[in-house]
């Protein structure tokens, strides 16, 4: 069967004190199953403290793993999407991108190895998978492998190759190894870093030549959406201590999305969405704004959020063939959707009436979107799990 029994989610993932309605949870704690790194319980996130990062069971490790594992070396299927300027730069996969040829395409490669690197990081510390991600990720992080990495994103005819939604990740997975490495003083996370280092510089120093280009808002349900593709480069310039780049995308942010109000919502999700671009804006622009500032600003641009505690007022999207790859984006945007509601909903003030409905149909939409993760068709399986583990992980929330 394509969906797998519903997993109970062993991390609730928010710490809220919800109010407005007798249904409303009282508080919706991040408490973890027994696992073998130390269960870990937070402060309340009102008064703006989150003990961080957050565990992940072990049977959620156990199954994301695997498909990361599976794929992350997988030559074909093979999806290039890259111009060219002569016959001779065409090639295989293995040719193109020595580091991160596999996953389908180059973008689902690298957050199929940022998935490996989070588990490895906040995962269970016994695992029997975890030898296994270390040799996978010792394979893939050579220094000749990034050098060919880096010959590929600086050729003349690259142009928008994987931008903004491919070089936002591999941002991800550098601000994970760089908090790793600094934060709990990892030799083998700081080794991965200093070898993927050159690339990062090449991919920061091109956004910031691309950022003040950007005349408008890029507002799909897919890879170019410029509002999660912000979201991880913010969150990775704030790691990186690149104030250069912090400065641009809150300006070009700002600037974008100040005066937005009344998103249709109800329009989403498009047929093949897996990014809300009502919700990723607002999950993007709480990262710059004050709790009140961003209160104001979500009446505006949200003002039909329940009060009343319930769930269904956002339904998930529904997948009718997830063999299709277009298709089973929307196991995808369950996912996003979830990670999206709880962070707005922790973003605003203690006692606002709203977090009790964002915080249910987060559940629902989790549930649904952790539930769809197979290994049946590559379609979902080469890149779901990544969305899952960011948001059973508690990536998307650094405690603003």
């Amino acid at each position: 069967m394509r969906y797998l029994k519903f997993v109970c989610l062993s991390v609730s993932l928010i710490a809220l004190q919800a109010c407005g309605g007798p249904s409303a949870p009282d508080e919706v704690s991040l408490e973890t199953t027994k696992t073998s790194t130390p269960a870990i319980k937070p402060a309340s996130v009102n008064s703006g403290l989150l003990t961080y990062p957050t565990t992940i069971a072990p049977d959620l490790a156990d199954r994301f793993s695997a498909l990361a594992l599976t794929c992350v070396h997988q030559e074909f299927p093979n999806k290039i999407s890259r111009t060219t300027d002569t016959a001779e730069e065409i090639g295989t996969p293995k040719e193109l991108f020595p580091a991160f040829y596999g996953c389908f395409d180059w973008h689902s490669s690298v957050h199929g190895h940022w998935l490996l690197v989070r588990l490895l990081r906040v995962g269970p510390q016994d695992a029997a998978w975890r030898d296994d991600a270390v040799a996978k990720l010792n394979q893939s992080f050579t220094a000749e492998n990034i050098a060919g990495e880096v010959a590929n994103y600086n050729r003349p005819a690259a142009g928008s190759w994987e931008r903004p939604y491919g070089l936002a990740w591999y941002l991800q997975l550098t601000a994970e190894l760089r908090e790793w490495a600094e934060e709990d003083n990892n030799p083998q996370a700081q080794k991965w870093l200093d070898t993927l280092e050159p690339l990062e510089t090449d991919i920061a120093a091109g956004l910031k030549g691309w950022l003040p280009k950007l005349a408008y808002p890029i507002r799909l349900g897919t890879h170019n959406q410029s509002a999660f593709a912000f979201g991880l480069m913010l969150d990775w310039a704030r790691t990186a201590g690149d104030t250069e780049m912090e400065t641009l995308i809150i300006e070009r942010s700002k600037a974008f999305h100040l005066n937005d109000k009344n998103c249709p919502l109800a329009y989403e999700p498009s047929g093949e969405d897996f990014l809300s671009p009502c919700l990723m804006e607002a999950d993007l622009m709480r990262r710059m704004m004050s709790t009140s500032e961003f209160s104001n600003w979500l009446t505006d641009f949200m003002p039909t959020i329940p009060t009343d505690g319930s769930g269904d007022w956002l339904a998930p999207g529904i997948v009718k063939d997830a063999s299709d790859g277009k298709l089973v984006h929307l196991d995808g945007v369950n996912s996003s959707r979830a990670w999206n509601l709880y962070n707005i909903a922790r973003a605003l003030p203690e006692g606002d009436a709203r977090k009790g409905a964002l915080v249910a149909a987060a559940k629902i939409h989790a549930d649904t979107g952790v539930a769809a993760v197979s290994d049946e068709h590559y379609s979902g399986s080469h890149w779901l799990a990544s969305f899952a583990t960011y948001l059973m992980t508690d990536r998307g929330w650094n405690g603003e």
